[in-house]
């Protein structure tokens, strides 16, 4: 967002190379992003096992994050951490009371580790990385618009995955409008990836680059009718361009002063449950608000209601990895329990209890010392997209919101929770940011 927001005091950058959490990343974005067509085609070539190839990679990097983490940054937030997924994993399996339910939650939190092992990593240095995401904005955008034309094959291709039946690409329809999917699977995902993928490359393009391929982005989201990623996006290119318009040396802190506030966003669902449930925001239409009020009234309550009259103590614990997800909708025998529970927050806290609520303080107090525009920017458009969204899927969805989480894990960090929250403990330059050169 911020552009150049390096100070003079700049380190000289570290060549980083095709490291394994990168390649992870690299995959699951390839994967994702395009997850129509390659469901389809891995179908017809009989290549299957290749979908899995970035949850292979993704093995490798919880072994990382335990050897850089736990082991070499001496971090105790990583340990209780990777303790706690544990634990959920457990409680998960005896709430679910299902193996397929089991492994396919192991398999959703492989995408976490990925992200985790970005700690003490610069974005800007993953150079590979950024080309793979620019190109993936590209063929997004262009499949968009090739889908208004043109009948993706995949659309409706019907395949099957932990014994359940799923589709390549679905067609989805929006008061009588189609909701276009380009090469992704769904609307939703090809409208994340465009909203993701623009973010992370106008860091290093100019204003002109900026506005012209944001309205593009905008307008291609337009076609895809996810108004939460068409809003989200808007509301990042106005913040960016303020940001570009301040002097050189604020920057950064006003980049950073936007993701801290960014995280008043889990306060949203609260207040607006507070304020609006039982009352009819939309008679006689089914638009935005009606979609608002659904989430009020079902979404964001139901798996609180279900909880207390299936495991009341999961209220504080939570009921365990892959609960009211999609391992509970699929493999479970508690499928009439399931609702969608469209917020990343609330989704989260169901699953890992008070835990979480620890995890997330912890995380808010490392944003303060992040100096990666990358992991800021991420940060600031991801707490507002999963106001209405769960974002654990796709993977990378999960994975994004990961990777922007990873600093809570670094030697920093780490210095600064074990020197009782002193700041000037870790105080270094404001150095090493993402952008190598002012392009604003």
């Amino acid at each position: 967002m911020a552009g150049s927001v390096a100070s003079n005091e700049r380190e000289t950058p570290i060549s980083v190379g095709l490291s394994v959490e990168a390649i992870a990343f690299g995959l699951y974005v390839i994967r994702d992003a395009f997850a129509g067509a390659m469901k389809y085609y891995f179908a017809k070539l009989h290549l299957e096992i290749l979908w899995f190839s970035p949850d292979f990679v993704a093995i490798v990097c919880i072994a990382l994050f335990i050897k850089r983490c736990i082991i070499d940054n001496g971090s105790t937030m990583a340990l209780l951490v990777l303790g706690q997924i544990c634990v959920s994993l457990f409680i998960g399996f005896w709430f679910l009371g299902s193996t397929t339910a089991l492994m396919s939650s192991v398999k959703m939190i492989f995408p976490l580790f990925v992200g985790f092992c970005f700690a003490d990593k610069n974005l800007g240095e993953f150079r590979k990385t950024l080309t793979v995401i620019t190109v993936t904005l590209y063929l997004s955008l262009f499949g968009i618009f090739l889908s208004k034309y043109w009948s993706m094959p995949w659309v409706g291709f019907k395949y099957e995955s932990f014994g359940a039946t799923r589709e390549a690409g679905r067609l989805w329809w929006s008061f009588q409008e189609q909701r276009l999917a380009g090469f992704a699977a769904d609307s939703t995902m090809a409208a994340y990836f465009i909203l993701v993928a623009y973010v992370m490359t106008s860091i290093r393009r100019s204003v002109p680059w900026c506005i012209v391929m944001g309205g593009i982005s905008i307008y291609a989201i337009r076609l895809t009718t996810s108004k939460t990623a068409m809003g989200v996006l808007f509301v990042y290119l106005l913040a960016m361009l303020l940001v570009r318009s301040l002097p050189y040396e604020k920057r950064l802190s006003t980049l950073r002063s936007f993701t801290l506030w960014s995280y008043a966003s889990i306060l949203v669902p609260i207040v607006l449950m507070i304020l609006f449930t039982g009352v009819d925001l939309s008679p006689g239409s089914k638009g935005f608000f009606f979609s608002l009020q659904d989430r009020i009234n079902n979404s964001w309550q139901l798996p609180f209601v279900y909880l207390s009259q299936l495991m009341p103590v999961g209220l504080i614990t939570g009921c365990g990895v892959g609960c009211f997800n999609y391992p509970q909708q699929l493999f479970s025998n508690l499928t009439d329990y399931w609702v969608p529970v469209d917020n990343f927050y609330i989704g989260t806290y169901v699953m890992f209890g008070f835990p979480f609520i620890i995890f997330m303080w912890m995380v808010f107090r490392s944003t303060l010392i992040v100096t990666d525009v990358y992991k800021l920017s991420l940060v600031f458009v991801t707490n507002i997209f999963t106001i209405t969204v769960l974002s654990y899927g796709p993977a990378t969805g999960l994975l994004v919101i990961a990777l922007g989480f990873s600093e809570v894990f670094s030697k920093r960090a780490t210095k600064l929770f074990q020197s009782g929250g002193k700041r000037d403990a870790v105080a270094g330059p404001e150095a090493r940011l993402s952008a190598a050169h002012d392009v604003g």
